[in-house]
């Protein structure tokens, strides 16, 4: 199995995962043409997806969904409350979930759960083989006992690490939205993140990625810092997925 992100942040989310033949990309916030020449970096084209799971109906998730859903065929799985509401989905073969049941496309297990975050029904999702297993946390304003159920011995990791506590409280976003993002329904902070990884490490832990950091309330470096201590590594070995070319595959 293995992953690939087309693009992470506020301006639009995208990840895509493998396992044998089967691809399925995890949300969509990028225009149809966009999306397709972030597909093209990674040597693939919308027709090679399986069809698309969604997270929430957040338009930088969800917001590319429709067109290329529609242009190409693809199937789009998703949960009730976000579904209901989404927006340009007409035409779209559309498969609801239950936020706590598995199902599967041919090689690949799907496992979503229920996170807190401002949304109707949002889920994150562990992704398997049979051997190994990539979790999928971003878009949570906090952690629960469930979340590290669900994320626990995982073999891969994406996490976010949305926002430095200091910055947000110093930036420019009004205090209505200072207090939305930094709330237990907003997005994880690089602390929390690190609690969170704390909890969760363990020797067969191959690959962390911090993933939805924020231009405005956080830095690449500081995301590198709060993971890199729990890991014991050097900062720079930590990776962090960019707006604008997320990052290449890695093998699970």
């Amino acid at each position: 199995m293995r992953f690939a992100c087309l693009g992470s942040g506020s301006e639009g989310n995208g990840l895509v995962v493998e396992a044998g033949s089967t691809r399925v990309l995890l949300d969509c916030g990028f225009g149809l043409a966009d999306s397709i020449a972030r597909l093209a970096r990674l040597e693939l084209q919308a027709s090679d997806l399986a069809g698309i799971v969604v997270t929430h109906e957040h338009s930088d998730h969800i917001g590319g969904v429709g067109r290329l859903a529609r242009k190409h065929r693809l199937p789009v799985w998703l949960t009730a409350g976000t579904l209901a509401m989404a927006q340009d989905l007409d035409g779209v073969a559309v498969q609801v979930i239950d936020s706590h049941a598995a199902f599967a496309l041919d090689g690949l297990e799907i496992q979503p759960f229920p996170v807190p975050h401002d949304a109707r029904e949002p889920v994150q999702y562990v992704f398997g083989d049979g051997d190994r297993r990539l979790g999928v946390l971003t878009d949570a304003g906090c952690s629960t006992p469930h979340i590290e159920a669900m994320l626990t011995g995982v073999d891969a990791l994406v996490l976010e690490c949305n926002h430095d506590a200091e910055m947000l409280e110093n930036g420019p976003y009004p205090a209505s939205l200072r207090r939305r993002v930094g709330g237990r329904f907003g997005h994880l902070e690089n602390g929390q993140s690190a609690a969170l990884l704390d909890k969760l490490k363990h020797e067969k832990l191959r690959c962390v990625m911090a993933a939805h950091v924020s231009k405005k309330n956080n830095t690449p470096a500081l995301a590198q810092r709060a993971l890199a201590q729990v890991l014991d590594c050097a900062d720079a070995d930590v990776r962090v997925a960019c707006q604008t070319t997320g990052f290449d595959w890695i093998q699970v």
